[in-house]
């Protein structure tokens, strides 16, 4: 029994240890940039076992570097709420979970954009409860260090954005040749539109579903409100 008692304390010390990692790196990211994230390095193994001089194809450009369309359009096809909930959409996690279950499967995500930057920053893209668990712990520590403006920027820099393609600028460049602080409103809705799944949008550019929701972000845009 004892033996037991000290295995859990062991991994309960453990995991505060790895939260107060966890948290140290947030306090840094709020003045530094991050140069990768577990994310871009798992995605990176990879492809290095087919290619292994592979290289990832990003570019750090800071806020106002970026075009306020792409600003937009990312706000209203992933997180509409971005501004105002504390890091967790409730109501779109319940409309998620009512979708998915009727679908029989999962088809919506309902996570917000400071949930999806925990996530490729400290996480898999392997999805059980504790992995869950962990990225809403990071979530609140993302809000409670930075402010909304900061934790954009950053996801606007680290976000796949096709294979090996990571971040709005390599993004603008892979796919329309133009800095990310030049992109139109139909290029920033269509860049958008990829987020879900983008390394099967990148070899299936002509995709029907991505023009007519692209259309349907395009319109959406103009309400959505900045950090």
């Amino acid at each position: 029994m004892k033996l037991i008692k000290r295995i859990l304390l062991a991994l309960v010390l453990l995991f505060i240890l790895i939260q107060c990692y966890f948290f140290a790196l947030i306090l840094w990211w709020t003045s530094h940039n991050p140069s990768s994230t577990s994310f871009m390095r798992h995605q990176l193994a990879i492809i290095r076992e087919t290619k292994p001089d592979a290289q990832l194809q990003k570019q750090w450009v800071s806020y106002d570097r970026i075009s306020n369309n792409l600003k937009r359009a990312i706000i209203a096809s992933e997180d509409a709420n971005f501004r105002e909930h504390d890091g967790i959409d409730w109501n779109a996690m319940e409309k998620a979970y009512q979708k998915n279950s009727k679908k029989g499967r999962v088809v919506s995500g309902g996570s917000t954009i400071t949930q999806q930057l925990a996530k490729n920053l400290f996480l898999s893209g392997q999805r059980s409860y504790i992995r869950k668990g962990e990225e809403f712990i990071i979530t609140f520590m993302l809000e409670a260090a930075m402010d909304k403006e900061r934790i954009f920027e950053i996801y606007l820099n680290v976000v796949e954005w096709g294979n090996g393609v990571y971040g709005a600028e390599a993004a603008s460049r892979h796919y329309y040749g133009i800095s990310a602080a030049n992109l139109s409103p139909a290029q920033a809705a269509r860049l958008a539109v990829m987020l879900p799944n983008p390394r099967y949008y990148d070899v299936n550019r002509g995709s029907s579903y991505l023009q007519k929701r692209t259309d349907l972000i395009v319109r959406r845009m103009g309400s959505s409100t900045l950090p």
